[in-house]
């Protein structure tokens, strides 16, 4: 028996619901959004209405603001972001901190990487795009990542930030995140239900890896109440 509520497992209510929450819901979101594509590979109407809407408003500065944007969100930039992130995470090991952050984010990749192979989503007509894009539509890579990257930036704002400009700062990695996966939509290379996926998709992989560290936190405690139970209830 738990001796103290202050140990228990709901003391940690919030972050431990919040984070189930996000889980589920997000798990729900995606996999109707993986079954609707598995049985329509093509966009829906929305996709389409949306696709053809971008290609009537795209003027050559948009464009350029777009490409630049989308940049930021992939490959070396993510990469370097993501690093860092973990680096000021870390209290106590710089180098350890970033590569934790290099480690979560490929762990992402890996996720995403495998369901966009599964899916095979066909991307919009090469003739719409703005920009240079390769692989599978669904879920978009930039979108996942940038916002996987927000996340890891978030947090180490989270820890080592303080003042009044931290609000604004927790704030600017996830505005910059949802810019990249707009871009993407933008530049005609995605179908809007493709950067909702990888939304989506960052989503439950953040929502899985809290749960997971929260879980692991709570061992030690958890077993040291076992033990002073136990021994108040000896003779």
């Amino acid at each position: 028996m738990y001796s103290s509520p202050d140990h228990s497992p709901r003391s940690a209510g919030s972050p431990w619901w919040s984070a189930a929450i996000v889980w589920m819901g997000s798990a729900v979101l995606l996999g109707a959004l993986v079954a609707a594509v598995s049985a329509h590979p093509g966009p829906f109407a929305l996709d389409a209405d949306l696709h053809r809407w971008v290609l009537g408003h795209r003027p050559e500065w948009a464009r350029q603001v777009a490409v630049a944007v989308t940049t930021t969100g992939s490959g070396v930039p993510a990469y370097a972001l993501a690093a860092l992130a973990g680096a000021l995470a870390r209290r106590t090991s710089a180098w350890r901190g970033a590569l934790a952050g290099l480690i979560a984010l490929a762990s992402a990749q890996l996720v995403r990487i495998t369901l966009a192979r599964a899916l095979a989503r066909p991307r919009p007509s090469a003739e719409d795009w703005a920009t240079e894009a390769s692989g599978w539509a669904m879920p978009s890579g930039h979108t996942t990542t940038s916002m996987v990257v927000a996340v890891l930036l978030t947090l180490a704002v989270h820890r080592r930030v303080r003042g009044r400009g931290r609000p604004l700062l927790l704030g600017l990695p996830v505005l910059w995140a949802v810019a990249v996966g707009l871009s993407r939509v933008y530049l005609g290379v995605h179908w809007p239900t493709d950067v909702a996926a990888g939304w989506l998709l960052a989503a439950f992989w953040a929502a899985s890896a809290a749960l997971l560290v929260l879980l692991w936190r709570r061992r030690p405690a958890t077993r040291a109440v076992y033990v002073s139970s136990e021994e108040r209830q000896r003779p």
